[in-house]
Formats: structure tokens, sequence, C-alpha cells
């Protein structure tokens, strides 16, 4: 049979992922159920949703770094959701996260440049003079002077510090990054520094990247395609313009509706929005029967309560979870 040089594969390919952690007294955490999400080449899917839903968890799965309950791990055609550590080694080289807290991701002990030079020790790429030349290029690329790599983590700011890690992230040049929330614990003004910064690394990488945030005008900023969570499962995914004109699930509408609106007038006439989320999240240790949403839902039904909505396609690629989309 002629293979179909045609059609082309996603870089990262999740299908059907579940994830449970096991506590003591029998007692069990349902993270993740029945997750599928595609990652192409030089694409930003962004993954957005409140602290809770998932995400973390997600990405964490996807890197190996912690196995699947159910489903697969496809990284560039290959499926590595049960590969032997030995094996996974070598594909870590192009898959790398960058996340939320650059200062517990950095070794305290460690100058700069040894930080950045170690990947490539352990990859075994170049000699010593190689791997340093390599340092100082990284950091004139994240925007930091050479003499940065004498210094150790503390000695930075918190902008300054995520910079460094993602100038690690990429010593490998990697195909994926995975960047776990990884701006949310910045000022504002230095936040929208590593954004550009990251969509300019991007570029000139050709990376693609699985971006995680919980905020949404930052999604809007980095992603081509986004992916709502809710209590571990994707209740809508479309492309960014699709999702931000014609929002279809209750959910992502919510969202939608609590974020700041740049210009809004105070004191003025109010558009009309849709009522904001009430209440919190409910326990992933007994998430509700039926659509895990129902119970913060204002269009709830009895069929909600008893029955989950698939993730179907309702407007060409996008796609709600919802029984009444």
């Amino acid at each position: 049979m002629k293979r179909d040089d045609t059609v082309v594969r996603p870089l990262l390919d999740l299908r059907h992922i579940g994830k449970r952690f096991e506590l003591a007294g029998g007692r069990t955490v349902h993270a993740l159920a029945d997750v599928n999400l595609q990652v192409d080449r030089h694409e930003t899917l962004g993954l957005v949703g409140e602290s809770g839903c998932g995400k973390s968890t997600l990405a964490r799965v996807a890197m190996r770094l912690v196995p699947v309950s159910e489903g697969q791990v496809v990284f560039d055609g290959d499926d590595i959701t049960t590969q032997p550590r030995r094996a996974l080694a070598a594909r870590r080289a192009r898959m790398q996260m960058v996340f939320q807290d650059p200062f517990a991701s950095l070794n305290p002990r460690l100058t700069i440049g040894r930080a950045l030079e170690e990947p490539l020790i352990v990859q075994q790429r170049g000699n010593a003079t190689e791997r340093r030349e390599r340092v100082i290029a990284m950091l004139g690329r994240v925007g930091l002077r050479a003499d940065v790599a004498e210094r150790h983590p503390h000695e930075f700011s918190g902008g300054q510090r995520q910079r460094i890690a993602i100038a690690r992230a990429l010593m490998l040049e990697p195909e994926l990054l995975v960047c776990d929330e990884a701006v949310s614990a910045l000022d504002v003004s230095v936040r929208a520094q590593v954004l550009n910064l990251l969509l300019e690394l991007r570029a000139s990488f050709g990376l693609a990247m699985l971006f995680i945030s919980h905020d949404l005008a930052v999604v809007r900023h980095m992603a081509d395609k986004v992916a709502v969570m809710y209590l571990g499962r994707v209740v809508e995914f479309a492309d960014r313009e699709s999702l931000w004109r014609q929002p279809r699930h209750p959910y992502t509408q919510a969202l939608m509706a609590a974020a700041p609106t740049p210009g809004a007038r105070v004191g003025g006439a109010a558009k009309a929005v849709p009522p904001t989320l009430a209440g919190d999240v409910p326990s992933a240790l007994a998430p509700p029967s039926g659509c895990h949403f129902h119970t913060r839902c204002p269009r709830a039904t009895e069929r909600c309560r008893t029955e989950a909505p698939a993730l179907r396609a309702v407007d060409g690629a996008h796609g709600v979870a919802c029984h009444f989309a």
C-alpha cells in the first residue's frame, strides 16, 4: 500500500487521556477524563480554565513527568506512553517545559551558566568550549548579558529568572515547549516582556507550544487555537478568533464575562453580559454526575445532571461539550 505523504501528523497527540491519583483511605482524585488534544508543528495551543481544572496535570502527563491512567501520549507519531526511561531521555531533548515558579525550578547551588550547560552535558552535546559558547549565545537570545552566567538564581528578579528558565528550556533546541502558567507569578509589565519574548523565540526557533494559563487575555495574545478545561474535561475547543467571536459553552461565556474588558467605561452604560460564575469548582474527589458544570450552570436541566455531553463539532472545527450548544 502506497504511503500518503500529504497527511501531516500532529507533533503532540493526546488521546483519551485519563489520570487518577489514589489517596490514603481509598479516596481517588479524578484529575483528567477522556482528554483529546493535538498540537501541530509551529502552532501554539492555549489551555485555559480555573485553578484546579487539571491544566498542570495535563502538562505533566504530556511531558511524561507523571504516568497516565488511561489513554496515549503520542509525540511525532511515536507512542511514548510507556516508553522506558532510557528511550524517553532522548525524546525529552525535543520537548521541554517552563514552570510557573522559576526560582523553584532552578537549582540555587548552581551558577546560571552551569544550570544552562547541564542539559547539554546530559545529552552529551559538544565539548566544554562549545557548551560555554552556547550558554552565552542563549543568554543573549533572552536579553541577558554574558556575566549572568557567573551568578546564582537568588541574585535575579522574577522576570530575569523566568528568562533564564526559558533559556535553559531552549538549550537543546526543542520542537515543543510546554509553558505551565509561565508568567502568572510576574508583575504586569514584566509579564508583557516575557510573553513577547516567547512569541519572538517561537518564530525564530520554529517552536510548537502548549501554553497553559488561567488568564484569557494572555491566552488570546499567545495562542492560535484554544481549549477550555473544566474539572478534568475539555468543554470547548476552537481557533482563537472563532472562540472570542462566538463562545458556545456556558463556562467559556462566563469566563469571558468575568475577564476585564480593555477600554470599559466606569459609571457609564454597561453592555449586557452573561452571568458570571457562582460558587466554586467541585472537588475532583467527587465530581458531579452528568455534565460536571451543571452545578454552576444557569441553563442546566435534568438531562445535564444525568448525561455527560460529548465534545462534538458544532461549526467546522469548533467543538463544544454541551447538550444545548
